[in-house]
């Protein structure tokens, strides 16, 4: 999510559409501004210690957040015309300042509660009510909800009803960064046939990421010439 927003960010900015994108300082010594691209800037707000702390526990820091924003903007002069909110607990804080300002809100949220508690495999691994309750009041405020693929726009419907006008956006990819390279020679660099079929999973190994069907349905292939290539691994570790 943090590559996705800093992205768009840099992709809107190249538009000449201006983009400020607030978040709670995580560390001492990072500038208050950070200008990453012309016209994207992250604003780093006081909230709570100056670390990471756990999604809930950011909950009793958002009033202070909240009043950052309104600092930053009163100080700054600044005025947006748009506000688009990531995640769920920057909905809860999208939600304020649409009505505030009198501006619409765009909402994503990359995971959604329900469908993770769907998937939990322990208590630990589930969202709390909190969190769906913020998830689906910042659906009813926003102006637009943006999904990733159709199949996010279904699950969206389906776990909280048609709260506001769904658009599907496809994520977008870097073309200077990822590009085609040559078949055969990228096999032969990996020492793969040129005949197998590769099934490529890239991602957490976790149950929500459905690797477990991948590997159900590769089990039931038949005669073809195939591999699976995972590439990921537990939150922590290194691929």
């Amino acid at each position: 999510m943090n590559v996705y927003v800093r992205e768009l960010g840099r992709a809107l900015a190249a538009r000449d559409v201006a983009v400020d994108i607030f978040t709670r300082r995580q560390a001492p010594d990072v500038a208050d501004v950070v200008e990453y691209a012309p016209g994207a800037r992250v604003i780093h707000i006081d909230a709570g210690p100056r670390r990471h702390v756990d999604k809930y526990d950011v909950l009793d820091y958002l009033p202070d957040f909240a009043c950052g924003v309104q600092r930053f903007r009163a100080l700054t002069g600044a005025s947006y015309d748009l506000i688009h909110s990531h995640y769920w607990l920057s909905g809860r804080l999208g939600t304020l300042f649409a009505e505030h300002w009198g501006v619409p809100l765009v909402s994503m949220f990359h995971t959604l509660a329900q469908l993770k508690n769907r998937v939990a495999e322990s208590a630990a691994e589930r969202e709390q009510e909190v969190r769906y309750e913020i998830e689906r009041r910042t659906m009813a405020a926003s102006d637009r909800v943006v999904a990733l693929t159709d199949v996010d726009r279904q699950q969206i419907l389906r776990h909280y009803g048609p709260l506001a006008p769904i658009s599907v956006i496809p994520g977008g990819v870097d073309l200077e960064l990822f590009a085609p390279r040559p078949r055969q020679l990228a096999r032969a660099e990996l020492g793969w046939s040129e005949s197998e079929r590769v099934l490529l999973f890239v991602g957490r190994i976790q149950r929500l990421k459905g690797l477990e069907i991948l590997l159900r349905a590769f089990a039931r292939l038949r005669d073809v010439s195939a591999r699976v290539v995972i590439v990921g691994g537990q939150p922590g570790t290194t691929p």
